[in-house]
């Protein structure tokens, strides 16, 4: 009996999770495999999540009514679900809350980062209210202030494109496996993470450069 409802509770979190994993993971398989534009990726990610939404919907509805679905109610089911996604991705996009950023200023260099860096970011700080993101954009004189050798294809600078490809998340005052998990998270989204040590301890984040793979 306790792992049957372990295994439900399991189902449960997995079919909850599963449109912000969607969502991300899509975006990031279109931008790295494909070369997407960032905004056709993200939107790319946002309408394979609107398809599971309405799925869910059509479900529940199902389920409630016991009444077969019309062209009428699918298509207001599909808008509904279209409405709810994108305005989660439109929040996340544009706002990050003052108590996840180390410095108000960070919330402007927020909007600068790559679109589905952003997403990422917004979508782990809904379940991870403590996180804190220490860094993003830097510029070569940042290096040297900051007693480290100059990084030339560091992503955190201002890219080709005009964005950001990196940030850097606080290790300090939290326990390792709420640090593992969050490493964890982004690697599964398609991330690429590091621990760096350098001027304090903490987590690089970063989403690949299409004409700089190397580059973290």
């Amino acid at each position: 009996m306790p792992m049957i409802l372990i295994w439900r509770v399991i189902q449960v979190i997995l079919i909850l999770i599963a449109p912000f994993i969607l969502m991300i993971r899509g975006a990031v398989m279109l931008h790295t495999q494909y070369q997407a534009n960032a905004w056709i990726s993200v939107l790319g990610g946002g309408l394979l999540t609107g398809f599971l939404v309405f799925l869910y919907l059509s479900f529940f509805r199902r389920k409630l009514t016991k009444k077969r679905s019309n062209a009428r109610s699918r298509k207001l089911r599909l808008i509904l679900a279209l409405i709810l996604v994108g305005g989660f991705a439109f929040q996340g996009l544009i706002y990050i809350s003052a108590r996840n950023v180390k410095q108000t200023s960070l919330q402007k260099e927020f909007r600068e980062l790559h679109p589905i860096l952003r997403l990422g970011v917004s979508t782990i700080f809904i379940f991870d209210r403590g996180g804190v993101m220490t860094d993003a954009q830097r510029v070569p004189e940042d290096y040297i202030r900051m007693g480290l050798s100059e990084k030339r294809n560091s992503l955190h600078f201002r890219q080709a494109d005009g964005y950001v490809y990196a940030i850097d998340l606080r290790t300090k005052g939290r326990s390792e496996w709420q640090n593992h998990l969050t490493r964890l998270y982004f690697r599964l989204m398609g991330f690429n993470t590091l621990r760096h040590m350098g001027t304090a301890d903490h987590l690089h984040i970063s989403l690949t450069h299409p004409s700089k793979p190397w580059a973290k």
